[in-house]
């Protein structure tokens, strides 16, 4: 790999040294992990004190949706912290109020509130209360395949292993499957099977729950760290009108899938569909500065016209996460960036991602829509056994973690999550940089290819 900058070796080490004595990383076993030192980042790449650069099909947690460093919204948030660094949300402030505004504008139907939150776990806590208030009723429903943050009400309705430890809070919670055909949990051979059954699946589910106890069903649009698996057609209308028919509240989480990810400016526009409440943080301003929020129908925000919403935040819409927002916006719109993404996803990724399935045994399945991709990664095409088994860690997961090392070898940091990899790069790349990251994965998939039978 080619230093991208002189290197300050002794930097990195102070870095990571400080790293190591003093900060507690999240989803880890702190004695087993080593944090890369980050010296810098721009645009689609970034590197370490080493000089080694990275192309990052992460796009850090998949919020980078402009890229890093964007020079118009790091402008933005300078200016507001001389104008205005902090104020509590209790009062109108010129950010604030044009965040919500734009943000609005970009909402589907009539989800005009917005209620900020620090980010997408918060958003998700915050409008299962406004779902509960508003209709009375306790139960919400989620999909196992699925990830709704890591706070108290939003690790129980998540549906994947990082739930386990916080189970003792999900009273009120109840799982169902939702559509995978790659894996149909419904001996399904089609699409329109596999939507037929679900929809039947999750309305048996909830004549046995009792659906006047049920307040919400929340399903993110496409399902991000849980394997981006684009519902099939029907689906989503079909909970739409489920919804509708037993006075249950949609709430769709956008944390991942908003702001351009699937190149439009929400999932939920490409199914023509809209939720009572959506949730939304990461891309809305690039992950700048922490920012999230909920956008809520007029009949939800009528609920509490004269009735006191029993939720609040210190940070809500703070000035400079919302000055980032504002900008992140206007740049989005100034560039062309959603239009972008769709266009790259449609002649650069999918038709690259599926010539590698063709040429890899360990690819199984790959599926996406814009910047939003992941490959299955298997030990037979045939079977579709996993590469590594569900939730595998340490010995269990040695094909993946050999797939991971050979990406980062060639200068591509990868988003890896149990048997998959996930193509989720900045939505403004360039077709130059898709194409460098594709040709990467190429390499790496024969490291894969050899776990195969």
């Amino acid at each position: 790999m080619t230093p991208h900058v002189d290197p300050d070796s002794r930097t990195g080490a102070a870095v990571k040294a400080a790293d190591r004595a003093h900060v507690f990383h999240s989803w880890s076993a702190q004695g087993l992990i080593d944090p890369l030192a980050v010296a810098g980042a721009e645009g689609s790449y970034f590197w370490d004190y080493d000089g080694n650069r990275y192309l990052d099909f992460s796009s850090g947690l998949v919020f980078t949706n402009i890229g890093y460093q964007h020079p118009k919204v790091v402008a933005a948030i300078q200016e507001q912290a001389g104008r205005l660094a902090t104020f509590a949300p209790a009062f109108a402030v010129e950010a604030r109020s044009e965040a919500a505004r734009l943000i609005a504008e970009r909402t589907p139907g009539d989800l005009d509130k917005i209620f900020f939150t620090n980010g997408g776990a918060e958003a998700v806590e915050n409008a299962i209360r406004l779902a509960r208030l508003h209709t009375g009723r306790h139960k919400v429903l989620s999909a196992y395949r699925s990830y709704h943050g890591a706070t108290a009400q939003a690790i129980n309705l998540t549906g994947d292993p990082r739930r386990w430890a916080s189970d003792t809070g999900s009273a009120g919670v109840v799982r169902f499957w939702a559509p995978f055909l790659y894996r149909s949990p419904f001996y399904a051979t089609t699409e329109a099977e596999e939507c037929a059954r679900a929809l039947t699946h999750l309305e048996d589910t909830i004549a046995f729950e009792g659906p006047a106890g049920i307040a919400a069903i929340i399903l993110e649009t496409v399902p991000g760290t849980a394997g981006i698996m684009t519902p099939p057609p029907g689906y989503l209308a079909g909970v739409r009108e489920i919804c509708d028919r037993y006075g249950i509240v949609l709430v769709l989480d956008e944390v991942m899938s908003g702001f351009g990810r699937t190149g439009s400016w929400f999932a939920a526009d490409l199914y023509g569909v809209t939720p009572d409440l959506m949730t939304f943080a990461k891309g809305v301003n690039s992950g700048y500065v922490p920012l999230g929020g909920v956008a809520i129908s007029a009949e939800i925000a009528a609920t509490f016209d004269k009735r006191p919403f029993p939720g609040g935040l210190t940070y809500s819409g703070h000035p400079l996460a919302c000055a980032a927002a504002v900008a992140t916006i206007n740049v989005m719109e100034e560039e062309g960036v959603v239009g972008h993404a769709a266009h790259i996803g449609a002649t650069v990724l999918e038709p690259g991602l599926r010539e590698l399935a063709a040429r890899h045994p360990a690819v199984g399945e790959v599926r996406g829509t814009g910047v939003f991709w992941a490959l299955e990664l298997v030990r037979n095409r045939e079977t579709r056994e996993p590469l590594v088994p569900y939730n595998a860690a340490g010995a269990d997961a040695a094909p993946m973690t050999a797939f991971g090392a050979a990406c980062k070898k060639n200068g591509l940091w990868p988003f890896i999550n149990m048997n998959r990899t996930h193509v989720v790069p900045p939505c403004n790349i360039t077709e130059g940089e898709a194409k460098e990251g594709l040709a990467v994965l190429d390499e790496a998939l024969s490291v894969a290819d050899e776990y195969t039978v």
